[in-house]
């Protein structure tokens, strides 16, 4: 593989704003999972039982037959849990998104209804309640055109959100292909929503949580009691609040289950969370499709200009091939390794260059070193430097020097070439005039191999202006 394909960079240090209505401080977004119905189950044609989110300590699916104590669980989920969840929120006037599986909607008139009564909003979750990691594209591509289909039969309008769950490597790019999302959920990677080009087009990326998630009551690590979950709530919320406070806003998801966090001793957490986030102003409470609406809006997406990573050979080495001193090897061969996204940034793309030049032989780097001209030297004067270097060496005013100077460093640069055998090598752009004769006096007493290393950091500092003049 020379093309990583996952984005270890993301925003880096510099998110954008989110610009979040009343100039929230955060983003609140509860997601209520409804699953019931669309679980596992041989009456629902599948091939064994349900096994993953229960209370059932040990629970295995269970091959050709229906597990009484799982599906009870669920039951409980469609028939108290979803209740006592709907009174808390619409007594509390709070809007949320609802990730819907297609067959549990299917098979749960009166939620529905009671959701739709509320103006939440009501994604998709799928066609049904399953795994999907080793399941065919083909496979999967037809059962997202389900889940649609039979989504937009129950609730009367095709789901504008998107979230698996259970998802393959497949899933994001399937769900993008089928077209339509205002956002896809089916990643955990980062605190604000975010643009990922697919097959060409944009598509808006809202992460999901399973940390704040109510799953891990039944999961260890995990929750024990309602209060355990009000704390990690609480502790989250304080800290994005706190970030958006010192202007970095961030959204805050929190995942729950009709069956999980629907259980009493569990509600209170839950409830106390609700009440607590009430005492904040700078909170906006949202639904996934008013987040995803406002990001559009503010944070529209913007192509690129160039992205490193995604270049031909050719074209890669010709836009970076200068960027060490008359040496497109280096280029070359970090096109040839391994590159990505985190590489499509001047610290990125400096690190793919660098760590070439480091893996160099001596001789490779010293005929780097010796590929770079002299300061202010003969061929500065007969304008023959490199685009590069001639702004660099104007930038310290090296293309003005008086004969007292010029001669100054003629001296120094034929004693300096002399004792090291390549030539004084500095960032100028660092440096003023004056700084630049200091460090050479400096650096001219240095032990040959002390001033090797010295000589070779100063080549990578050039490296990294140079790009950070033409990259983000």
């Amino acid at each position: 593989m020379n093309r990583y394909p996952r984005d270890m960079h993301g925003y880096g240090q510099t998110p954008p704003h989110a610009n979040w209505p009343g100039g929230a401080h955060v983003a609140v977004q509860f997601v209520l999972n409804y699953e019931e119905g669309g679980e596992n189950n041989v009456l629902h044609g599948d091939a064994a039982s349900e096994a993953f989110l229960v209370d059932v300590l040990g629970a295995a699916p269970w091959p050709g037959q229906r597990h009484a104590n799982v599906e009870s669980m669920y039951e409980y989920g469609a028939r108290a849990g979803f209740w006592r969840l709907h009174r808390l929120f619409t007594e509390a006037n709070l809007p949320v998104t609802v990730y819907g599986v297609a067959t549990a909607l299917m098979r749960a008139p009166a939620q529905l209804a009671a959701m739709q009564e509320a103006g939440w909003e009501i994604a998709s979750h799928g066609y049904k309640w399953v795994q999907h990691k080793d399941m065919p594209a083909s496979e999967e591509r037809l059962q997202i055109a389900e889940a649609i289909r039979l989504h937009t039969i129950a609730t009367g309008s095709r789901p504008q959100g998107w979230y698996t769950g259970r998802s393959s490597l497949n899933t994001v790019d399937l769900v993008a292909e089928a077209g339509g999302f205002a956002y896809i959920s089916d990643t955990y990677d980062d605190d604000l929503p975010h643009w990922k080009l697919i097959a060409g087009k944009p598509q808006l990326i809202i992460p999901y949580t399973l940390s704040t998630n109510d799953m891990r009551f039944v999961t260890a690590p995990g929750f024990d009691t309602g209060e355990e979950f009000f704390t990690a709530l609480k502790d989250s919320f304080d800290c994005l609040y706190a970030e958006g406070q010192a202007g970095a806003p961030k959204m805050m998801s929190i995942g729950l289950h009709c069956r999980l966090v629907g259980q009493p001793g569990r509600y209170h957490g839950l409830k106390k969370f609700v009440d607590y986030i009430r005492g904040f102003d700078k909170v906006w409470v949202a639904t996934r499709l008013d987040i995803a609406r406002h990001w559009a809006s503010e944070h529209p997406y913007l192509a690129p200009e160039v992205l490193p990573s995604t270049l031909d050979k050719a074209d890669f080495v010709a836009r970076y091939g200068s960027i060490f001193e008359h040496s497109p090897w280096i280029a070359e061969r970090a096109w040839e390794a391994e590159m990505g996204p985190a590489n499509d940034t001047a610290i990125g793309l400096h690190f793919s260059l660098r760590t070439q030049f480091r893996l160099a032989t001596r001789e490779e780097r010293l005929a780097v070193l010796r590929a770079h001209p002299d300061l202010a030297g003969k061929l500065a004067a007969a304008k023959r430097l490199t685009a590069e270097s001639t702004a660099e060496q104007s930038s310290a005013g090296l293309d003005a020097l008086t004969d007292a100077e010029r001669e100054q460093f003629t001296l120094l640069n034929t004693a300096y070439v002399a004792k090291f055998g390549f030539p004084f090598i500095i960032a100028v752009r660092d440096h003023t005039k004056q700084s630049i004769l200091e460090n050479f006096e400096t650096r001219i007493a240095n032990l040959a191999d002390q001033e090797f290393a010295t000589a070779c950091a100063q080549v990578e500092r050039i490296a990294y202006l140079r790009l950070k003049a033409i990259l983000p």
